[in-house]
């Protein structure tokens, strides 16, 4: 508790403890982070929790905070400590079985709306690579007349994205299913959107701890040159896109030109690229 002016068993004084635990284990908003973890130890919101630094932290919740700050300070991802994360407007559920979705992937769903001129056109979208759902279901809440059809490699991807399109009402209005990008799928798409793993397999290990120790492989690895999985999906989509129909597909960085060109192999035009907000090309939007 040195440097703590709290001391004793107090909101302010774990507050004051985790944010120095945190601040060592490298984490740039320690005390950002340790508000959200001691909230949701206690079950309250962080607006509450800040009301009286003085207040006592409930022996209920003690325990449960100390074991989530140790995961939190080993660089496990708060999202997944937490077991929830935003995205777009969506409060989704999250798992080891899945990234934890990012604010970056909001420019691919940015891009596929500002792709057609009528959201009520949108009738038929397609995610390879569902993961929580995110895209889909961000899509869904957009597109008032669309019904989804999301595809994980992953049964207990699969299962989850179903979940979080019960818990944000949209349930009735897509469908999740197991297999491997769009091999068990027939007919086509107004849309479809993939958000496929990218990073080449030899640089995992480099990325940040969050990731690299705790997010699926299986969603990361992308091959020798990151390029695998569009491969794969390029090849199919002049069969699934539907006449007027587009792709939105998320790049890493640096990666438009082969993308582009991988595409452009299967007979595909490129439209244009969005950045995401850190001014990083992003998301890729196909036609056939």
């Amino acid at each position: 508790m040195s440097g703590c002016a709290d001391p004793g068993g107090s909101v302010g004084a774990f507050l004051c403890q985790a944010g120095q635990v945190l601040r060592a284990a490298g984490l740039d908003a320690p005390r950002l982070e340790a508000r959200r973890l001691l909230s949701h130890a206690m079950g309250c919101t962080e607006e509450a929790l800040l009301r009286d630094a003085r207040a006592p932290v409930p022996a209920a919740a003690v325990a449960a905070f100390g074991a989530m700050l140790a995961r939190r300070a080993a660089r496990e991802p708060l999202a997944l400590i937490l077991g929830r994360a935003g995205f777009w407007t969506l409060d989704l559920e999250v798992s080891a079985a899945t990234l934890v979705p990012r604010a970056d992937s909001e420019a691919v769903v940015e891009a596929a709306l500002a792709a057609f001129t009528d959201l009520n056109a949108v009738h038929r979208v397609l995610d390879l690579g569902t993961g929580t759902g995110a895209l889909l279901l961000a899509i869904l809440s957009e597109c008032p007349r669309a019904f989804g059809v999301g595809v994980d490699l992953a049964p207990a991807a699969a299962a989850l994205a179903a979940r979080n399109a019960a818990t944000n009402g949209l349930a009735g209005r897509a469908a999740f299913l197991a297999g491997r990008w769009a091999e068990s799928l027939a007919g086509r798409f107004d849309l479809v959107l993939s958000n496929p793993p990218y990073i080449p397999g030899a640089e995992i290990a480099r990325l940040m701890p969050e990731v690299a120790r705790h997010e699926p492989r299986l969603a990361l690895d992308g091959g020798a040159d990151g390029l695998d999985a569009y491969r794969a999906i390029v090849a199919a989509l002049p069969a699934l896109l539907a006449p007027g129909g587009r792709a939105v597909l998320e790049i890493g960085q640096g990666q438009r030109d082969a993308v582009e060109a991988l595409a452009r192999d299967q007979g595909l035009v490129a439209l244009g690229a969005r950045a995401d907000l850190g001014g990083i090309e992003r998301a890729l939007v196909f036609a056939a």
